[in-house]
């Protein structure tokens, strides 16, 4: 299974973002309604310029306080980031959050973010997968 595949599968295919100068807390609140883990970082909602998850914000919250909520997102947000491309296996991209232990994996292509998968997403996508594969592989050697 490639990333394009997982992608088509979610149910959202949207992303939600803020701005590097929004405020941390108006992030909090974003993943707060939409339940979600991470928003993505676009000054103008294509490009990218960062990634915040709640695990960014637990960390900062946890050394400096409740302080920091009232921050712009730029200071906290990851913007060192690994990204994948829609031709991408479901192995690549869980060895690449695996190895870089982080949730969340923009996709780009051709310079722009066409989506965004979490690890939950792949996994989903993976144990499909292998239901199927096990499907067939019954139907063979019963004969059908």
């Amino acid at each position: 299974m490639i990333v394009a595949q997982i992608l088509k599968s979610k149910a959202d295919v949207g992303v939600v973002s803020v701005k590097p100068t929004d405020h941390v807390n108006d992030a909090v609140r974003l993943l707060s309604e939409k339940r979600i883990g991470t928003v993505v970082v676009s000054q103008d909602g294509q490009s990218l310029d960062g990634i915040l998850s709640e695990r960014d914000i637990v960390r900062e919250m946890g050394s400096r306080g409740v302080a920091c909520l009232n921050e712009p997102v730029s200071g906290m947000m990851t913007s060192k980031l690994i990204t994948c491309g829609p031709h991408d296996s479901a192995d690549t991209v869980l060895e690449l959050m695996t190895n870089g232990r982080f949730r969340h994996l923009p996709v780009m292509e051709n310079g722009k973010m066409i989506g965004l998968i979490s690890i939950g997403d792949v996994v989903k996508a993976r144990l499909s997968e292998l239901s199927m594969e096990k499907d067939a592989l019954e139907g063979m050697i019963m004969g059908h």
